[in-house]
């Protein structure tokens, strides 16, 4: 199916819908652009419909799963795909300049950890520090770009802490999963908090009792049912951005949140740790 079409599509089938499908369909022609940042979870909510429906409905437009539909109603006419419009500057545009280019990638930055600031919440923040505080092992895992982050807490916390570890290949995050103890922790970084890799990860994690950490822009999501802590962030990404720049400020907002309670929490383990990491890089600097 070109996605050009999907609209048109939805219009020609809509009396062939079930009643349940027809909700769908009147939700996404009344906020086509907010279903573009919504899981499928979230919109079967707003919808007032289960996650299978929404799964029916999207087959039933001749998609292949939600992810290709919110790719073609992105695509769609009259459904913007370009970046978030933020504050005075709007969009990047072929005819700006350099200088008003970068003002407005500023904007977009800036509000994203505006909008993760605005989502913090100290308990939320003070169990996760309480879980990492006393976990033997915390496994920083994430897939696609959202991998790059994971990898960057890791390198954060490695400063300060030896439990810390990152593995980057899906098949090996799974195995660790499936030997993790209830005295580990699985720090997970996924903005839709909706992959499959990811699920293969966290369902067996869960079965043994591991704890969970969720950073992710979706609170309802498959992923954050299974967490035991959720933590968001920031900026609102379409199917069409997919690793934008501000999605992942707001994600490292998050790591640098975490990492200062952590240090805070235990001050003397921390300092001693980060003296001894800062002198065996030391000797390595020019």
């Amino acid at each position: 199916m070109e996605y050009k079409d999907v609209l048109d599509t939805m219009t020609g089938e809509y009396n062939n819908l079930t009643k349940s499908g027809r909700k769908a369909a009147d939700y996404i022609f009344a906020h086509r652009v907010e279903a573009q940042y919504m899981s499928i979870t979230a919109l079967a909510e707003e919808c007032g419909v289960a996650e299978a429906t929404i799964s029916r409905f999207c087959r039933t437009l001749g998609f292949s799963g939600y992810n290709d539909f919110k790719l073609a109603l992105a695509k769609a006419s009259g459904a913007p795909a370009a970046d978030d419009e933020v504050g005075i500057y709007g969009k990047v545009l072929p005819e700006d300049s350099i200088t008003d280019m970068c003002k407005k990638l500023y904007a977009t930055n800036v509000a994203a950890i505006g909008q993760t600031l605005a989502q913090i919440d100290e308990e939320n923040v003070g169990r996760a520090v309480k879980y990492l505080s006393a976990a033997q092992r915390v496994y920083c895992f994430g897939q696609g770009g959202s991998l790059v982050i994971a990898m960057e807490a890791w390198a954060r916390f490695i400063t300060a802490a030896p439990q810390f570890q990152c593995i980057e290949d899906s098949h090996m995050q799974a195995m660790a999963a499936a030997l993790s103890t209830p005295d580990d922790v699985i720090l997970f970084f996924s903005y839709s908090g909706a992959t499959k890799d990811m699920l293969d990860v966290l369902r067996p994690a869960r079965r043994r009792g591991a704890k969970i950490i969720l950073v992710t822009h979706f609170a309802k999501s498959p992923a954050a049912a299974m967490a035991n802590v959720t933590l968001l962030c920031g900026s609102k990404e379409g199917p069409l951005q997919s690793g934008s720049v501000a999605a992942k400020m707001g994600l490292l907002f998050i790591i640098d949140v975490l990492f200062n309670e952590y240090c805070r929490t235990n001050p003397a383990l921390t300092e001693a740790n980060r003296e001894a990491t800062a002198g065996a890089i030391s000797a390595k600097l020019l």
